[in-house]
């Protein structure tokens, strides 16, 4: 029989059938809830308003209330942090149901309240890249435009609460808020990348930044801009070694323009200025000027040089 003999029942029967070939095809038990993308995207948006208090949220927020805005939202946004946290647990947790850890809960609220102590310092890291944006895009017109309106703001503030999430040990809920921030702007920064203060990401779009990056302060790329990986070494498994580091670091003070590809677990030195549209895989020194070679113009006739 071809598929063009098939009947809905047949097409239900052969996808039931091969739901059971596979965690990655399908996945259910009630004992193993999974995280909730729209409740994720609730508590994101929570904590922006909270971390920007009358750009996002209530407008007509004022200083004598404000207190109590803040407040009342951190303790309703604590209990759903919390239960996404141990949903996590459960999506990569392989322990049976009768052997599953009964800690899970009690380590998922005590996570989510170490990391609402961490918002005043998360908090501190984006004032300084608003800072950044205002001070590097004369585009910008106040700080409230780059709140309010620039994509890298954006970015940087999903990444710097997943950041804080992947630090504290929490499983899958940070890898979803920062894909959350990559299909808003097109700006793709993994949850482990550590990033500096007063980082400016210009535009934005297509820009990549791998897991194990360190950046350091001051630094301000552009549209497209690759930090990524040069190769995947294999174990004797065959199966590629996982958490290896294997992206650039860049130290303070560096510029890298639009379109520069940099891959491998390399330095870019301190106050480097990487130009548009290269490729490097070794270490740039401190202070030095990457450009673009000057292009080459060759004419042919008769097929000649092909």
């Amino acid at each position: 029989m071809t598929s063009e003999d098939y009947t809905l029942a047949d097409v239900v029967a052969l996808l039931v059938e091969s739901g059971d070939k596979g965690p990655a095809s399908h996945r259910f038990s009630d004992e193993a809830p999974m995280p909730s993308v729209d409740i994720l995207r609730d508590i994101v948006e929570d904590l922006r308003c909270v971390l920007f208090p009358g750009y996002f949220g209530p407008s007509d927020i004022t200083p004598d209330t404000m207190p109590y805005y803040i407040g009342s939202t951190l303790d309703q946004l604590e209990r759903k942090l919390a239960d996404q946290i141990n949903r996590g647990y459960c999506f990569v947790c392989e322990a049976t149901t009768t052997d599953r850890c009964n800690d899970c809960d009690k380590r998922a609220r005590r996570i989510a309240k170490k990391f609402i102590t961490k918002l005043p310092e998360i908090r501190e890291y984006l004032l300084s890249d608003v800072e950044a944006a205002y001070i590097g895009d004369p585009a910008a017109k106040t700080h409230g435009e780059t709140i309010f309106c620039y994509p890298s703001i954006r970015a940087l503030t999903n990444h710097r609460i997943a950041h804080e999430l992947y630090k504290l040990g929490v499983d899958i809920i940070p890898r979803i808020i920062g894909e959350m921030a990559h299909s808003d702007t097109g700006i793709d920064i993994h949850p482990g990348a550590t990033i500096g203060r007063s980082f400016f990401i210009d535009h934005g779009t297509g820009t990549v930044i791998g897991e194990t990056c360190i950046i350091g302060d001051n630094v301000r790329v552009y549209q497209g801009v690759t930090l990524g990986a040069k190769s995947f070494p294999k174990g004797e498994d065959e199966m590629l070694i996982k958490g290896l580091p294997r992206h650039p670091i860049v130290e303070d003070d560096v510029i890298i323009y639009a379109g520069a590809t940099i891959l491998g677990r390399i330095t870019i030195g301190r106050e480097a200025v990487v130009g548009g549209n290269v490729w490097i895989t070794r270490d740039v020194p401190a202070g030095a000027q990457i450009v673009q070679s000057r292009a080459m113009q060759q004419s042919f006739e008769h097929g000649e040089g092909i």
